[in-house]
């Protein structure tokens, strides 16, 4: 009798996991397995806000396994020391598992291999997370790519898999092992609010995503920048958990942009997803990026040298400009934040405050429910202007003229912001210029005038040359 295990990572879902379903055919019996990493990622370790979803992920895995005739085992340690155990408990011939791209992970995946080759136990690693594999996604030359357009067009020229497997009927069914139950362990009583807005699971993303196709895909180009509005997918966190494969979601947006004829808003939703294959492409290649800067100018950049007040007051939105306070204060309390008003945001922080990014990058990383390291990382060198196809060093967004633009009516701010419930309209971007009381309300921490000056000051003293090579 073939004995095996499967290890979910950040594949948290039984649909479009052929792994999962060679393994379900390969072994007579199947142990389906988490393992919680109390080290993995080191100072880049699972976010507060991400495991709140992780825990509720696996419960709905759990429930999605039972229904298949088996269950869903969780153990707590280095998957390097907990998969050779197992392997001697049970036997097990076959370890299978989905590749992740992150360092951390790909070490772990590395030392877990070499020990269970030393038991002579076979390990089968898949691709499920990504439609691209980032090692051979490379320029002809073999060198990286750097700039997203040319990257996305050689991957679409390649052609990509959109070979999508149903989940299994039934699974093999489990050893017998002794009952071992762990709880993960959950941030504050704030992440309680995440449950009014969010449902993890594989069927809630698969939901999640035929509704967004049937009232928002078609309106997606005009409406994805505008805050207020019920304008993207908002499948982020689904997906970094594996809820639910880009595979899935390009196979379901093309069909949909065939039959109704619409390829204009299906390329341009389809191109969000691109920009997550060039972000792993990105963190693949380049390892160091999550803490260093791609353009290595800007380890000479002068960012502030006492920043401490000016991080609190951003992080607790008390900036005085009510954009970025809205938008901080949904990632509170919903764990997510609105694309556009994420580019506000740390802009802000770094160029109007001069915060180095990577502060930036910690503060959504423990609080974003779909914190994912190779999106966070190329999002914030981005906005700062030190990463692979990066905004324009001298390209500052000023709050007010991106809130006038993109929420003209001020609904965004006055949904999160209480204090200025009683301005209307535009009125509410700028409230230190209405009569109305703001007793509870912050003056403007900086004038954006001055700020963005001195910031533009100390980008043109960077070197001319510094990229890596």
């Amino acid at each position: 009798m073939s004995m095996g295990v499967f290890w979910f990572r950040r594949d948290l879902r039984l649909a479009d996991n052929p792994l999962l379903a060679k393994a379900a055919n390969e072994c007579d019996r199947l142990l389906p397995l988490y393992i919680d990493d109390p080290g993995e990622g080191t100072e880049w370790a699972e976010g507060a806000a991400s495991r709140w979803w992780l825990q509720h992920s696996l419960a709905s895995l759990n429930r999605e396994l039972n229904r298949r005739g088996t269950r869903l085992s969780v153990r707590r340690g280095r998957p390097s020391e907990v998969l050779p155990k197992l392997v001697q408990t049970l036997g097990a011939e076959r370890v299978y598992w989905n590749c992740r791209y992150e360092p951390q992970a790909l070490v772990a995946e590395r030392n877990t291999l070499a020990a269970l080759r030393l038991l002579g136990c076979r390990g089968e690693s898949g691709r499920a997370s990504l439609l691209t594999i980032p090692e051979s996604s490379g320029k002809p030359d073999g060198t990286p790519y750097r700039v997203f357009t040319a990257f996305w067009r050689a991957r679409q020229r390649a052609g990509l898999d959109l070979d999508v497997r149903p989940a299994p009927a039934r699974l093999p069914p489990p050893p017998h092992l002794p009952d071992e139950v762990i709880d993960l362990p959950l941030p504050g009583q704030w992440s309680d609010k995440f449950s009014a807005h969010w449902e993890p699971g594989e069927r809630p993303a698969e939901r999640r995503l035929q509704q967004f196709i049937e009232d928002g895909l078609g309106v997606y180009p005009g409406c994805r920048d505008f805050p207020a509005r019920a304008g993207t997918s908002r499948l982020s966190p689904h997906l970094h958990f594996g809820e639910i494969g880009p595979r899935q979601i390009v196979a379901a947006v093309q069909a949909w942009a065939a039959e109704s004829g619409q390829e204009s808003a299906a390329e341009s939703f389809l191109r969000q997803l691109g920009w997550r294959e060039f972000a792993h492409h990105l963190l693949y290649h380049f390892p160091e990026t999550p803490n260093r800067p791609l353009d290595l100018r800007f380890e000479r950049f002068r960012w502030a040298s006492d920043y401490g007040k000016s991080l609190t007051a951003w992080r607790r939105a008390e900036t005085g400009f009510p954009i970025i306070d809205a938008g901080l204060r949904e990632l509170w309390e919903t764990g997510w934040m609105h694309n556009r008003v994420r580019l506000i945001t740390a802009s802000f922080l770094t160029k109007n405050l001069l915060v180095p990014w990577q502060e930036g990058a910690h503060w959504f990383w423990d609080t974003l429910l779909d914190a994912d390291l190779a999106n966070n990382t190329l999002g914030w060198q981005w906005v700062a202007g030190c990463g692979a196809d990066a905004a324009p060093w001298f390209r500052i967004f000023n709050p007010v003229v991106q809130a006038e633009r993109f929420d003209p009516q001020g609904d965004y701010v006055r949904r999160w912001l209480p204090a200025l419930r009683r301005l209307e309209g535009k009125k509410a971007h700028q409230p230190w210029k209405s009569d109305c009381s703001r007793t509870n309300y912050p003056p403007p921490m900086v004038d954006l005038k001055t700020t963005r000056e001195r910031a533009l000051l100390r980008f043109r003293k960077l070197p001319k040359r510094g990229t890596r090579n």
